[in-house]
């Protein structure tokens, strides 16, 4: 890491996973799930992702039962398909107000800093007997 990074600092950059982001075209990836109550922090290690939906939603997938959604604390203008977030993690969990850059395909040089809001669960329905 580079020398001006404090080592407790743990940069982790996600690539967009292609598939579910072309699936936000033509399919949308909370249908028939119910909402829950928005939590402040999020244990990583039981999500995969994040995913950038679009310029305002950003996905992480807790197995196939549930999906968690997060919105940016005000503007995020280089959010988008296809970008790549690089999130400043400081333990196990993210949390609402966690610090987040976007990284264009083909650059080298980051946005400027966007926030976390708070993680909205989304589960699947329970099947009907």
């Amino acid at each position: 890491m580079a020398a001006n990074i404090r080592p407790s600092l743990r940069l982790v950059a996600a690539l967009t996973l292609a598939g579910l982001a072309t699936a936000g075209a033509s399919e949308d990836p909370l249908a028939g799930r119910i909402t829950g109550a928005p939590v402040a922090c999020l244990t990583d290690t039981t999500v995969t992702g994040p995913t950038v939906v679009d310029r305002s939603t950003i996905l992480y997938n807790a197995g196939s039962r549930r999906t968690w959604v997060v919105h940016p604390q005000g503007s995020c203008p280089a959010l988008r398909p296809f970008t790549t977030l690089i999130v400043e993690k400081w333990g196990s969990q993210s949390c609402a107000g966690d610090r987040f850059r976007v990284l264009d395909p083909g650059t080298t040089i980051p946005s400027a800093y966007c926030r976390f809001g708070k993680f909205v669960p989304y589960d699947k329905a329970p099947r009907e007997r």
